[in-house]
């Protein structure tokens, strides 16, 4: 898809801070960070959001999440902790129409949901 953000992102068309990759699968620093460290890891392939993937691709679903564990040891969060995030459609605050991880951590985040 050549107006979907992150399919630019993995054709090297859009810069990336890039913090892991593998065949299927890229990570990147998020430009917006909301925690000391928010790294998005998506698919190479487009999938609209993680219940699309899930249902297509379950051999790929878990190559992200097998890529949030990768992100998440790298980034030294595996042992104060680390939040992993999938926003899915309007109301779960999806931004991107390309399913995405974020992998937020290095200090508390407090509670799961704004009230």
């Amino acid at each position: 898809m050549t107006d979907c953000l992150f399919c630019r992102i993995v054709a090297g068309e859009i810069p990336s801070t890039v913090v892991h990759e593998t065949a299927t699968t890229l990570a990147f620093r998020d430009i917006r960070p909301q925690a000391s460290s928010h790294v998005l890891v998506i698919p190479k392939a487009h999938y609209a959001d993680v219940a699309e993937l899930a249902v297509a691709d379950p051999g790929l679903a878990g190559e992200v999440l097998a890529a949030v564990a990768a992100v998440a040891e790298a980034e030294g969060l595996l042992k104060g902790g680390f939040r992993t995030i999938f926003n899915t459609g309007e109301h779960g605050g999806q931004e991107v129409a390309h399913v995405h991880a974020h992998v937020v951590g290095g200090a508390p985040l407090g509670p799961m949901l704004a009230r």
